[in-house]
């Protein structure tokens, strides 16, 4: 009696005790082997389910009746319930990871709202998959309007994001920013040109090939700007003032330009 108090389950009392004594001696003998058996499943279990994560490990003790019974079931209960919302999370966050937001984590168990840590962790996960959602959604409308579209400027709306995903939003929303003023820039340049007002240029702020672009525009309106010029001037001096071989001198022209200031 003083080892089974002490927690040691392979002492046994001797088997040869004679009618009722022998018979207290079996039984006796008989729950410290299942003491015993119980104890090196609840061991094989920690192994099993809580380092190696094999979550489909349960305990088993055949012939187990009454108490026994009992405590076999509410151990793989609370194996169940323990491993049931780390299940869900790993479904949860394998769709995400396979593309899928339309998942999320049920908040309830066989009828039975989760509570706690539980309730907490199942209402995090499926506001990281809200969130991505959104996130996800405002980016496409925004790429779509934007780029395919055109519908300059559109911006991203995401309520309630902070650190990276607030960061990602205001990344997208500064890159459409970006390219709303620079095509409207262009756009307003080259409408003026077609107009025949030769004294705007792109001024908005760029880098790398929109540089290039902007460069390439702006000296194209100087260009413009000093045939038409120059050919204003010519025509002046030769049909208005009377003053013969005037010539249109145009710097750095070349192809049609070069063209049309010869034929001038």
């Amino acid at each position: 009696m003083v080892a089974f108090r002490d927690g040691d389950f392979s002492a046994r009392l001797p088997r040869d005790w004679p009618g009722t004594d022998g018979r207290i001696a079996e039984a006796f003998n008989q729950t410290l082997a299942q003491q015993g058996r119980i104890t090196g499943e609840v061991a094989r279990l920690s192994g099993t389910v809580g380092k190696e994560g094999r979550l489909k490990q349960r305990m088993s003790l055949s012939g187990a009746i009454g108490g026994w019974a009992e405590q076999v079931d509410s151990i793989n209960t609370l194996l169940d319930d323990l491993v049931r919302p780390t299940t869900e999370v790993a479904r949860t966050i394998g769709a995400v990871a396979k593309g899928d937001l339309g998942q999320s984590m049920d908040l309830e168990v066989d009828g039975r709202p989760l509570r706690g840590e539980f309730l907490r962790s199942a209402n995090l996960v499926n506001t990281m998959i809200e969130q991505l959602s959104v996130f996800t959604s405002e980016v496409t409308r925004v790429a779509r309007e934007v780029g395919t579209e055109g519908k300059l400027g559109g911006q991203a709306q995401v309520k309630g994001v902070s650190g990276v995903w607030k960061e990602l939003t205001e990344s997208v929303n500064h890159m459409a920013g970006n390219l709303t003023a620079q095509v409207r820039n262009i756009a307003d340049v080259t409408t003026a040109v077609a107009r025949g007002d030769l004294s705007r240029k792109i001024t908005v702020d760029v880098k790398g090939e929109i540089l290039a672009l902007k460069n390439t525009i702006n000296t194209m309106v100087d260009q413009l700007n000093g045939f038409a010029a120059e050919v204003t001037r010519v025509a002046r001096e030769v049909g208005t003032e009377g003053k013969l071989g005037g010539q249109a001198v145009v710097p750095g022209v070349a192809g049609t330009w070069k063209d049309l200031t010869d034929s001038v």
